[in-house]
């Protein structure tokens, strides 16, 4: 697995994903929340793979060593 999300995606994923869990246990209790499981888990890891099947990477321009 290969990174493909920078530190703002990254920072982004992890917020949504804890705010959109908050949901199953404060708020609404809805079960929706455990959607947030998934944006949670990318931006933690730091891989996503709908970025790989598009062919799209967030991270820095790495320049050659």
């Amino acid at each position: 697995m290969k990174l493909n999300e920078g530190a703002l995606d990254r920072i982004l994923r992890v917020v949504v994903g804890a705010g959109l869990l908050s949901l199953v246990f404060v708020g609404p209790h809805t079960p929706w929340g455990y959607v947030g499981i998934v944006p949670l888990a990318t931006g933690l890891i730091g891989f996503c793979p709908l970025y790989t099947v598009l062919g799209v990477s967030t991270c820095g321009v790495r320049k050659p060593s």
